[in-house]
């Protein structure tokens, strides 16, 4: 074969081994090749036959086209929403192919090193910056999602980038390919379907849904309330933080009106976070305001639950032989996490870990 040929093919044969743990000689065992050829096709020496590329694909479960790419001429990066004028600081990953830039913001979600900075004269790496193929993105309001951070960089080397959005705004991201997966409590407990007929409906069919947890949604009281009931809550004259349009806890709260009857309640403020929610409360600003049990908890408020929620993962289900979300639906799937998530305040992990798909 020609030796231009040759180098316009790209593959991902060694990362998807390694992510499994094999040796070249077991992928050769399973493929029905050998050694030698596995390791001459992950240095890019030899370009396999069709049989063999097909039956590599098939012993690590994923698609063709997720092991082997032609390379075609480097596009430049995009920025996921505007930059900040400079210096602004961003970190980036690989969505669909392309290099995709994030300004760095607040969030209680965690944070990690920025991998360069918009300057004057452009964008400009650090040194030490992860490549962005090793980054995972997520968008979603679930605080308990940074303790998959550490598991996905010891076991797999993956860093897991976390933006903190409601699930429209998440949704809206995964739509326009600028994150992984996106995190989703939009379910009506008054239909059927639950989180998957919201991601059809925005998004239509071909995605995945991973069970992340089911947690407590309520009212978090301010200080020295004494108040017993939600219903007492939407009758007594407080001052109320509300989520944004779009949010999963203002769908919880307008259903709430529309179900009980209650009079209008004046929304002065919204927030764009559970967290700002809590801090509104704390600092005075509001008294009441819809969040998960976890976050009115750890701050040491009153809390009235309102339901019981499913909080789901979704991601386009092309990119399952990913092996950034290989390795993330295994984190989310194991026990040390499942286990974690069970001892959190609100949460309940017994179906966690669950799959669903989209159609």
């Amino acid at each position: 074969m020609k030796r231009g040929v040759q180098n316009s093919l790209q593959n991902t044969v060694e990362r998807h081994r390694r992510l499994r743990g094999w040796t070249q000689a077991e992928l050769a065992g399973r493929a029905r090749t050998s050694r030698a050829e596995v390791s001459a096709i992950e240095t890019g020496r030899h370009v396999p036959s069709t049989e063999v590329a097909l039956a590599l694909a098939q012993a690590l479960e994923c698609r063709f086209d997720d092991l082997f790419q032609l390379a075609g001429p480097e596009a430049g990066p995009v920025w996921a929403w505007a930059p900040r004028p400079p210096p602004c600081r961003f970190r980036h990953a690989t969505v669909a192919r392309r290099t995709v830039l994030y300004p760095v913001e607040e969030s209680h979600l965690g944070a990690s090193v920025h991998d360069g900075v918009l300057g004057e004269k452009g964008v400009e790496l650090r040194r030490d910056a992860v490549p962005p193929d090793r980054t995972l993105v997520v968008a979603g309001c679930d605080p308990a999602l940074r303790f998959l951070s550490p598991e996905l960089e010891r076991t797999h080397g993956f860093r897991l980038l976390l933006l903190t959005r409601s699930s429209r705004e998440a949704l809206d991201l995964l739509g326009k390919r600028l994150v992984h997966v996106a995190g989703v409590h939009l379910a009506d407990p008054g239909r059927r379907g639950g989180n998957a007929r919201v991601v059809r409906e925005v998004l239509g069919p071909g995605y995945r849904l991973l069970r992340h947890a089911r947690w407590q949604e309520g009212v978090a009281l301010g200080p020295g309330l004494e108040i017993a009931s939600v219903r007492s809550a939407l009758r007594s004259k407080l001052r109320w933080i509300a989520r944004e349009e779009g949010s999963g806890a203002r769908s919880c709260l307008d259903g709430l009106l529309e179900e009980a009857g209650a009079r209008k309640i004046p929304l002065r403020y919204t927030a764009t976070s559970h967290i700002a929610v809590i801090e509104a409360i704390r600092s005075g600003w509001a008294e009441a305001g819809i969040c998960p049990r976890l976050f009115a908890h750890e701050a040491g408020l009153r809390f009235l639950e309102v339901r019981r929620e499913d909080y789901d993962l979704s991601y386009p289900a092309e990119l399952e032989g990913d092996p950034r979300l290989l390795a993330f639906v295994k984190a989310v799937q194991s026990r040390s996490h499942r286990d974690l998530i069970g001892e959190l305040e609100g949460y309940d992990a017994a179906s966690t870990g669950e799959l669903e798909n989209v159609s």
